[in-house]
């Protein structure tokens, strides 16, 4: 008798599965010790490297095609590594434009880990409206979801948004900033949670308070993409219960949004992974709970 579920080996030993060896080449990939242009080894080299089957083989070659990741792919020379794919989502977009459809893909994996450092949610929770509505609509159905999110705290002197003629014992710009951050926290998470009891996914969110202004927004996709835009600090006006407020504010959603991903070289992996270890450092180090009342 042939034993195929449990995949073992002649010699007793677990035989890896086409996604495993996939998820190997992946890594390999997004690591650049394969580049783009690069042909593979032969399906019988990594046959032989792996101790599996050619069957096996191809099937990994097929999933990673399907990614987009490979070239090629037939039953005559080896594959080569794929060129990163000249699209319109490589392109600087505006926050408010370009942050949806990367999170709508990011959200199509099974574990979905979202890390972001902001001056306010907004853009991220307009934004988890794509991907939401994907997961109502049967489209794309993640078993887990993890959001982690850095927001400056409410007891610090913001470095913007300020008054122009400076703070004084009351300040209105301040107010209405923390009264819009809170407010953008508790959407953010009734509409994630919700998706718990709506279609069975784990969810957790998580937010801590950063002790300064963050001149950036930084937006970490399942480990694997960073998203950075610079907040461009200006001078406007805004009208708020009878009163005009002249301040020093910063318009987020319109900052142009560069994405670095692990797979399109050393240089945007080495990006990715630093951009990793300086949020899990501030979170784990300086940052508080954050207090929304």
């Amino acid at each position: 008798m042939v034993v195929t579920q449990e995949n073992v080996a002649v010699n007793g030993s677990r035989r890896l599965s086409p996604q495993e060896i996939a998820d190997v080449l992946r890594d390999r990939i997004r690591a650049g010790d394969l580049k783009a242009g690069d042909r593979l080894p032969t399906q019988a080299e990594l046959a032989e490297e792996f101790g599996v089957e050619r069957g096996t083989v191809r099937q990994a070659l097929r999933a990673l095609q399907d990614d987009g990741l490979l070239s090629n792919v037939s039953k005559g020379s080896p594959p080569r590594i794929a060129e990163p794919p000249a699209s319109a989502g490589n392109e600087p977009q505006t926050t408010m434009v370009g942050l949806a459809p990367r999170l709508a893909d990011a959200f199509s994996a099974p574990h979905v880990r979202v890390d972001a450092a902001c001056l306010t949610a907004e853009t991220l929770m307009l934004a988890l409206g794509e991907p939401v509505r994907l997961i109502h609509e049967g489209r794309i159905r993640p078993e887990s979801i993890d959001v982690r999110i850095l927001l400056p705290s409410r007891d610090i002197n913001l470095a913007f948004p300020v008054p122009v003629d400076g703070r004084g014992d009351d300040d209105p710009v301040h107010e209405r900033w923390l009264a819009q951050r809170n407010a953008q926290v508790h959407v953010l998470q009734h509409n994630l949670r919700a998706l718990r009891s709506s279609h069975g996914i784990d969810v957790r969110v998580a937010f801590r308070a950063l002790p300064f202004t963050p001149p950036i927004k930084l937006y970490l996709l399942n480990g694997v993409e960073a998203l950075i835009a610079y907040y461009m600090v200006t001078r406007r006006e805004e009208e708020m219960a009878d009163v005009t407020l002249d301040m020093y504010d910063a318009l987020g959603s319109d900052s142009l949004l560069f994405s670095f991903e692990k797979r399109t070289g050393q240089r945007d992996a080495a990006f990715v992974e630093q951009s990793q270890k300086w949020f899990d450092a501030l979170w784990e180090t300086i940052t508080t709970d954050l207090t929304l009342s």
